[in-house]
């Protein structure tokens, strides 16, 4: 038996490929198929099930894709609602042969009602490992408001009764030695005390999660697990829906999105539809220069959880400069968060703009080392989430969170010349490339960000200090 964890750091997703004796099972794939396929081909194995733990928010599933191009079965748990294409709706307890190996559905509702877990037993009918989606994480439990919109009666007070449920008598009464396998690792907005590992023992579980402590009541759990938690990205309810209802094939969003244009074509669609222009070069390279009204998502960030965060619609079309190379990946990584309106990239990126004498625009930014000389106390605007701000912040500095900058640009004054940090330096680069985008000026980088205002020494615990005076 293999059980192979396939992690995606920039969502933060684990699928699983597990394969005995000539046949495999995929659970929770990826929208690219196509390394499932190959790893299947390279054991000699033939993949028979793919298993979705729930219908999920934040990503695109390649259940759909693999099962057309493998024969395999596409497996839900219990209570699953009528889809648009063709599936098993599993029992509460049913075994899947897979080789010589058996996977057990547990169906665990409370993430959303037809979340499952699956049990997972050796060739010796040993339980060894369990395969829990978004009901259980490393150090947390899934969350139970996003499922609500879907079902009318729903509350995410109902839904977290529901988990508490599942995973007292569902999961709790399970073998303290066998391993958990979830879905997501911690950066994911499906929870919101993940642990980095992304694997544990159930025994050590039950000991450390939060949500797992046996003198918890009900009452308490719910509490605990509705408190703290933030909205979710706006594409999550758009995801959920082509997970049930289907979607383009990824092969044809690449034939489409992974086109060359020429500077000519590129500006027309630029000055003549409502594709925006996304820069995904890193912030080093976009603050040095960029066209016009374009927006920075660097690739080599949490690229498609941003995207998914800062552009509402995933039907919106896009248009977007890239490293050479690196244009399949974009329109990859743009696919499994559903944006599949990708309209092609400029042939020789901005080099090709720029060398053509239109515009450019730049971002202005600041040393740390400027910063602390300033003659007068600077207007600072951190777009670090709310907890970072809350922990350790510059004095009198505001809190305007990068995520929600879409309803809280107007918090910006105009008047003044605005100072713009995050963590590191790519937050506030996306953060001023929107607001400049929208036709804000005064906006200055901090680089180095807040990470480097402390190294330098300039800092305090929510102090800012100068070497003579206090900003």
């Amino acid at each position: 038996m293999k059980i192979e964890q396939i992690y995606t750091g920039c969502l933060a997703e684990a699928a699983y490929y597990i394969e005995s004796n000539g046949e495999a099972i995929i659970i929770d794939p990826l929208r690219e198929v196509q390394p499932y396929i190959d790893r299947a081909k390279n054991d000699g194995a033939t993949i028979k099930y793919i298993l979705e733990t729930h219908f999920h928010a934040d990503f695109v599933s390649g259940h759909i894709d693999l099962a057309k191009k493998t024969g395999a079965q596409i497996v839900y748990g219990p209570t699953t609602m009528e889809t648009g294409f063709e599936k098993i709706v599993a029992e509460d307890g049913q075994i899947f042969k897979v080789g010589d190996i058996t996977i057990e559905v547990i169906h665990t509702p409370g993430h959303t009602l037809e979340s499952s877990c699956y049990l997972l037993r050796d060739e010796e009918g040993q339980e060894v490992g369990l395969f829990t989606g978004d009901t259980l994480f490393i150090g947390d439990v899934g969350r139970p408001d996003l499922a609500q919109k879907l079902v009318s009666d729903l509350t995410q007070e109902k839904l977290a009764s529901y988990l508490f449920d599942s995973l007292r008598n569902k999961i709790m009464p399970l073998a303290n030695d066998i391993i958990v396998y979830p879905a997501h690792g911690a950066g994911s907005a499906c929870g919101k005390n993940m642990s980095t590992e992304t694997t544990d023992t159930l025994g050590n579980q039950k000991k450390t999660n939060y949500a797992l402590q046996p003198e918890m009541t009900k009452e308490d759990f719910i509490s605990a697990v509705l408190t703290g938690l933030t909205p979710p990205p706006a594409y999550f309810p758009q995801n959920v829906m082509a997970n049930i209802e289907g979607y383009d094939s990824l092969d044809s969003v690449l034939e489409k999105g992974v086109k060359e244009l020429s500077l000519r074509a590129f500006e027309t669609i630029a000055e003549e539809t409502d594709a925006i222009i996304l820069d995904t070069r890193s912030k080093d390279d976009f603050r040095e220069g960029f066209i016009p009204n374009s927006i920075f998502i660097g690739i080599d960030g949490s690229f498609a959880t941003w995207v998914g965060t800062l552009i509402p619609d995933i039907k919106q079309n896009i248009i977007f400069i890239a490293d050479k190379g690196r244009e399949e990946e974009v329109v990859t990584r743009l696919a499994r968060v559903g944006y599949d309106q990708t309209l092609g990239y400029l042939k020789g990126g901005f080099q090709t703009w720029k060398e053509s004498g239109r515009e450019v625009d730049s971002i202005n930014s600041i040393s740390v080392d400027e910063l602390l000389k300033l003659s007068e106390k600077p207007n600072v605007v951190d777009v670090r989430k709310a907890s970072e701000f809350d922990s350790e912040h510059v004095i009198d500095a505001i809190n305007i969170p990068l995520n929600h900058i879409n309803e809280n640009m107007s918090l910006i004054d105009k008047s003044k010349t605005n100072y713009i940090h995050c963590a590191s330096g790519y937050r506030s680069m996306v953060f001023i490339s929107i607001l400049q985008a929208r036709g804000y000026r005064n906006l200055v980088d901090v680089k180095g960000g807040f990470g480097l205002m402390k190294d330098q020494g300039g800092f305090a615990l929510s102090e800012f200090v100068c070497p003579t005076t206090m900003l």
